[in-house]
């Protein structure tokens, strides 16, 4: 039985996901958006949650989602037998939890041998760290990239999660397992995929690391041409105390920069001379701090000189580039990220909006996940009596508490 209403490159696909916060549900989206049938299965206790309302957390939009007990009995049957009908599982647990559940891939592999079993951690599955806690600073901590972002004679500085949790975690994992899919094609077997963070982060460094090994990387924030440490490939602070994307690093697009911001034309030769770089930096500086953000980038809309203006996330999705193209929509008020990337055949519709834990009945979310007897098992897990209700709206934090979190 295929999931009903479900359209895109990856319909009929079906995936379970295992509780978890991060990287694991941001995969699960992703999977949702293209088509995929995801059920969440969220933890029947002590599980950490956001402090803002499900409704809102565009992570499980697209999935259906259910609470089950995994360390009774009753929960482990009803994952067993999820998983005779899955084509993907989602771990997001610490290696060796779900052997200790009787859930291990062996296991799993005995009831579906075509299963991709993608397990999601920082450290990997092995390793002196494997069963260490962390989290996105430490992972990346470990793999020279948090040394190489933040200002020169500064300390590094935190690229929010978009380097360990999202790009080196839950895009490795959708990469992996939609690889491991493509070899169930070919063989009939499904295998383990091991993402790791410190893996997936250490194989997003190889452009610096081939760099650093050719003699054209000095190991030292900003001092280098990507990291800030060029002054034609940086940010400037502008009049209205707003800032300015700078990233003329072609010649053709650096002698666009010096026209714009006025500069002599000799600076156009004087690109590569590091000796003047702090001159140029400064010079650069000065010039941007005359006119505002806004100014400056009409200045430099219609050129090649690679400069943007550093908009707010509250002003992204009013960017005209990006209302052309649908980057981000919003629904309710509320803005959140198209799904992403495009395909040439017709569009997979924006996914539902996210439910919260316990808004959907066992049976209807495991009907729409496309599970042949839905009712029965749906039946065999009212015993546990994990459900939760969904929570009343003044149960979120508060304007105060909310104030306290971004503060």
């Amino acid at each position: 039985m295929t999931a009903p209403n479900r359209v895109g490159p990856l319909a009929g696909l079906r995936v379970i996901e295992l509780g978890g916060i991060g990287p694991v549900p941001f995969a699960g989206m992703f999977l949702a958006d293209q088509g995929a049938s995801v059920l969440r299965i969220d933890r029947a206790r002590g599980a950490f949650e956001m402090p803002i309302d499900p409704t809102l957390d565009t992570l499980h939009r697209g999935k259906d989602r259910i609470t089950v007990d995994l360390k009774s009995s009753t929960g482990v049957a009803a994952i067993l037998r999820l998983a005779e009908e899955a084509d993907v599982l989602l771990d997001s647990y610490r290696p060796g939890v779900l052997e200790r559940l009787g859930l291990g891939p062996d296991v799993l592999h005995d009831r579906n041998p075509r299963l991709v079993v993608g397990r999601m951690t920082g450290w990997g599955q092995t390793g002196p760290l494997a069963q260490r806690a962390g989290h996105d600073p430490t992972y990346i901590a470990r793999t020279g990239a948090l040394h190489a972002i933040g200002e020169r004679d500064g300390r590094p500085h935190l690229p929010l999660s978009l380097v360990g949790d999202f790009g080196g975690g839950a895009m490795y994992l959708v990469a992996g397992v939609l690889a491991a899919l493509w070899d169930v094609q070919r063989s009939g077997e499904g295998q383990v995929v091991d993402a790791a963070i410190v893996d997936g982060v250490s194989h997003l460094m190889a452009s610096p690391y081939s760099l650093l090994a050719g003699g054209a990387w000095r190991d030292e924030r900003g001092s280098n041409l990507i990291d800030g440490g060029a002054p034609f490939v940086d940010v400037y602070e502008t009049a209205d105390g707003r800032h300015v994307a700078v990233a003329a690093l072609e010649p053709p697009f650096f002698a666009q920069l010096v026209a714009g911001v006025g500069l002599d034309a000799e600076w156009r030769d004087a690109q590569w001379d590091r000796r003047r770089w702090p001159e140029l930096r400064e010079v650069l500086a000065e010039r941007f701090r005359t006119r505002t953000r806004d100014e400056w980038a009409a200045v430099f809309d219609d050129t090649d000189a690679c400069v943007a203006p550093v908009l707010a996330m509250t002003e992204a999705p009013e960017s005209a580039h990006l209302r052309a193209r649908g980057t981000f929509v919003s629904r309710d008020g509320v803005w959140e990220p198209a799904p992403a990337p495009r395909f040439s055949k017709a569009a997979a519709p924006l996914p539902h909006r996210p439910h919260a834990p316990g808004s959907q009945s066992v049976a209807s979310a495991l009907e729409s996940w496309g599970l042949t007897d839905a009712a029965e098992l749906a039946a065999s897990l009212s015993t546990d009596h994990v459900d939760p209700a969904p929570r009343e709206a003044d149960t979120y934090p508060s304007r105060t508490d909310r104030a306290i979190l971004i503060s």
